[in-house]
């Protein structure tokens, strides 16, 4: 049996860790065997940059904090070496970046993840993956929006100039 003080630091670990998934709105699960650390170093800056945190977890500790969660159906995934990489705000950034990483790199695989505090099967996560940034959905919206406003103002820029010309003769 381990002793007191190493079941408070797991306690603690787990607390952590549940607070850290409650807080999230996506998570994805990895098994990130086979990584070099050269390539983990720039997957993790990449991840970082983009408002992810991503980090190496036990899987008795994670399995421990989805206990009694809706994330409970995430345990049968929790084999093998296990990462986690946890978004606060962003949706598909996670997903993304992940799963643009194990395209290239054969032996790195996505196990499972959430969306909402809700387990998420692959395909779910797959297609998460192909959609564009925040950045690139908002440009795409604004110019579907402004498009139209453009081409009303040149059309009434053109019945200005018509009525000018006429005017002129």
């Amino acid at each position: 049996m381990p002793n007191a003080k190493v079941l408070e630091e797991k306690k603690a670990v787990v607390a952590a860790l549940t607070e850290k998934l409650q807080n999230s709105v996506a998570g994805v699960v990895v098994d990130y065997t086979g990584t070099s650390v050269a390539d983990d170093t720039v997957l993790r800056k990449e991840l970082r940059e983009a408002g992810v945190e991503y980090s190496v977890v036990k899987n008795t500790l994670l399995t421990r904090a989805i206990e009694g969660t809706a994330l409970e159906g995430m345990k049968e995934a929790l084999e093998g070496t296990t990462a986690l990489a946890v978004s606060r705000e962003d949706y598909v950034a996670a997903a993304r970046i992940l799963g643009k990483f194990a395209e290239t790199h054969e032996a790195f695989k996505i196990k499972t993840g959430y969306l909402d505090g809700a387990v998420i099967d692959l395909d779910t996560i797959n297609a998460l993956a192909k959609l564009p940034s925040r950045e690139v959905l908002l440009a795409t919206v604004l110019s579907a929006f402004q498009a139209p406003m453009a081409s009303f103002a040149r059309a009434v820029q053109a019945v200005v100039d018509k009525n000018g010309e006429a005017a002129a003769e």
